[in-house]
């Protein structure tokens, strides 16, 4: 079989893979994206899925500025105008009017933002996606060309190898890029559930001895509980029936979340923090869970992948206007150099957070009722801690500032 040349292979199509292979549409060079699972079609009056993500107004601009975002609109999402962080005495509420947004963020299933940014890739001639397919072999050597040699006999050889293949990235581990990483001793619970509330705007997170509990909006009467405990306590929960869980859920949780009026689905998952040691070789970038994850504490992991991408479609539309390689070592440190420490940053706040709000040290605790009643007061440093939940802060790609790099 004749071998197929491309610019830029992207292995995976999830919501990253798809945003750097939508950052490369209209542009002269030649994509590939491959993904082994086809999502399933999405229907109005389907439950919502249990993979949901609190996308952020840096998230919104990438998705807008590379034409997803109107698929997104017209199938479902949940805007979300307040946050509140709360724990015995402290407590503090972010609110979107106070920096003159209308929204601070939008909670979106991770299959409709998917499922967006897909439908946008058929729009571009010069990209081609392969879906469902799986790769039987990749061959790589530093400073030639990449080959990918597919399960149907399709052989496509590549100039840049892009990893958006997951946490357990084989892209990544076959091309030899190390990983440190560290599981937390918790697990989350997942939970779907239908309240008495009507579509709220606000998302929530309480923390107790036993670990955090968040509290996201869903569409109509439906939310998503997310609660943090030890792996033990995790699988007793969701090994409970339904009525026990409920029951556990009314106690346990505070009264805001309304009445539950029943559990739809439960999921959970480890809490695990992994970051890759370079994100680059001659040939070869890691976006998203391939370069990092990151404790979902804030929600930030599917928006710091979206910038990933965003920044790497920013860097090769460059490097190519410039008569560049693409797979040339020091182009991808350029993308390199715009996401490892904005990366290592968040991940580092959320992993202080995590442990500050694990201690039940006395002084930690009075500490942190402490900040929470100060960042409530004082304004500019509780209007800058939004703006960073927002995407709004640090060295940002052009997309997510709403600047079309083509």
């Amino acid at each position: 079989m004749m071998k197929e040349n491309f610019d830029v292979v992207i292995v995976g199509g999830g919501m990253v893979g798809a945003a750097v292979a939508c950052s490369l549409g209209g542009s002269s060079l030649k994509v590939a994206v491959i993904e082994s699972v086809p999502p399933q079609a999405f229907s109005a009056d389907q439950p919502h899925d249990l993979r949901v993500s609190a996308l952020s107004i840096a998230s919104k601009n990438i998705l807008e500025t590379v034409g997803a975002w109107n698929g997104v609109v017209k199938r479902r999402l949940c805007p979300f105008r307040r946050m509140r962080v709360w724990e015995t005495a402290g407590d503090t509420e972010f609110c979107s009017d106070d920096i003159h947004y209308s929204e601070l963020g939008y909670i979106v299933e991770n299959r409709v933002t998917q499922l967006a940014l897909l439908e946008r890739l058929h729009d571009f001639a010069n990209i081609e996606l392969m879906c469902p397919a799986t790769i039987d072999k990749i061959n790589y050597s530093a400073g030639n060309l990449t080959v990918v040699e597919l399960a149907d006999g399709r052989i496509l050889s590549a100039k840049l190898l892009v990893a958006a293949d997951g946490g357990q990235s084989r892209v990544r581990q076959t091309v030899g890029l190390g990983v440190s990483s560290w599981d937390y001793k918790q697990h989350a619970l997942v939970i779907y559930i239908a309240t008495d509330y009507g579509q709220q705007d606000i998302t929530w997170q309480r923390f107790v001895p036993s670990g955090p509990q968040a509290f996201l909006p869903l569409t109509g009467h439906y939310g998503s509980i997310v609660w943090y405990n030890s792996p033990d306590e995790i699988s007793r929960l969701k090994a409970l029936p339904k009525d026990d869980l409920l029951r556990e859920l009314t106690a346990t949780f505070p009264d805001c979340l309304g009445k539950v009026n029943a559990i739809l689905g439960t999921a959970s998952f480890p809490l695990k923090r992994q970051h890759a040691q370079s994100y680059v070789k001659p040939g070869v970038a890691l976006v998203g869970d391939a370069a990092h994850m990151i404790n979902p504490l804030a929600g930030q992991g599917v928006n710091i992948g979206l910038l990933d991408a965003a920044a790497l479609g920013e860097v090769l539309i460059e490097a190519h206007k410039q008569g560049l390689e693409l797979g040339d070592l020091t182009v991808l440190r350029r993308y390199e150099k715009m996401r490892r420490n904005e990366n290592l940053k968040m991940m580092t706040v959320m992993d202080v957070f995590y442990r500050v709000f694990s201690n039940q040290a006395l002084p930690v605790k009075f500490l942190r009722n402490f900040g929470l009643g100060l960042a409530e007061r004082i304004l500019p440093a509780k209007n800058k801690v939004m703006r960073s939940a927002m995407g709004l802060e640090g060295n940002l790609p052009k997309l997510a500032k709403g600047e079309p790099i083509i």
